[in-house]
């Protein structure tokens, strides 16, 4: 079990799984029918088994170059830690249980799984053919909030769509900043990334720009949140804002020069932006 969570780096679903809580509640109090526990459970059960397959199946299809990258060597399949064929047999299941999840929630969500399957796992297919790899993987987070939202609402709205859009450039641009590390690497193997195509200078630049991107779609929603939900108290400026400057200190720790502290900026610093964020709109949605 400790390999399996290894495997999937399951301590990383703290980036994604605010955001779909935060979606959560919003339709919640947007319905206004008090929280469904049962329906809880089962917006998480599709969190975990979604985010397994897509990570156990990175993992699986790039077996082979985790082998030759000194980075990335100890990983759990080329160190022989978890058979090949065992990871795919996880990704497989996990895909079933994600699919059978959302029967439970509504026709909507089941009708939409597949599609948010192809998305989370094509992206392990992207830095093959595209230095835009970066955005698939922010795609394939931002269905998190939007999903959450459909699984306890049954619609679209604009306040989900603009969280979804801020993870969309949130983890697109911390993901180049995550890729510097590997640059002269993916060169060798004709891999594509941004920091490949565009240096590390430029893809530092494009990283500012998406964040900035980010920030603004964060400060809009907190402001669309107001205009929408008079009830709201100020906490979820604070988490705006707090999130905002968590950006900015991220990118004030990797440098062209200098990527020691890049591990730093990408685990820590976004995971206490995101659990700041998520808890502080959540507990002014439901106080």
């Amino acid at each position: 079990m400790k390999s399996y969570l290894s495997l999937i780096k399951f301590s990383h679903t703290i980036f994604a799984l605010p955001f779909a809580l935060l979606g959560f509640f919003l339709a919640t109090l947007e319905l206004g029918n008090g929280i469904d526990w049962r329906l809880f459970g089962l917006v998480l059960l599709c969190m975990v088994f979604a985010r397994s397959a897509a990570m156990a199946f990175n993992r699986y299809l790039d077996r082979d170059i985790d082998q030759k990258n000194p980075r990335t060597v100890t990983r759990e399949i080329p160190a022989g830690i978890i058979p090949a064929q065992s990871a795919l047999l996880f990704v497989v299941v996990n895909s079933l249980l994600f699919i059978a999840t959302t029967w439970f929630i509504n026709l909507l969500c089941f009708m939409l799984s597949p599609i948010a399957l192809l998305i989370v796992l094509g992206y392990s297919y992207t830095k093959r053919f595209t230095a835009l790899c970066h955005f698939v993987l922010g795609l394939g987070l931002a269905l998190a909030p939007i999903g959450a939202y459909l699984a306890a609402g049954g619609q679209f709205d604009l306040i989900p769509l603009l969280y979804s859009g801020s993870v969309l450039f949130w983890v697109s641009g911390f993901d180049i900043i995550y890729a510097l590390q590997d640059e002269q690497f993916d060169r060798s193997l004709n891999l594509k990334s941004i920091p490949v195509r565009l240096g590390r200078v430029d893809a530092l630049r494009l990283s500012n720009v998406l964040h900035l991107i980010c920030g603004s779609l964060i400060l809009f929603a907190a402001y669309q949140m107001q205009q929408t939900y008079q009830q709201l108290g100020w906490l979820h400026w604070v988490g705006a804002f707090l999130f905002v400057g968590l950006l900015i200190y991220q990118h004030l720790l990797v440098k062209p020069n200098d990527l020691s502290r890049v591990n730093l900026a990408f685990f820590t610093t976004n995971g206490v932006a995101s659990l700041i964020l998520g808890a502080l709109v959540i507990i002014d949605v439901l106080s």
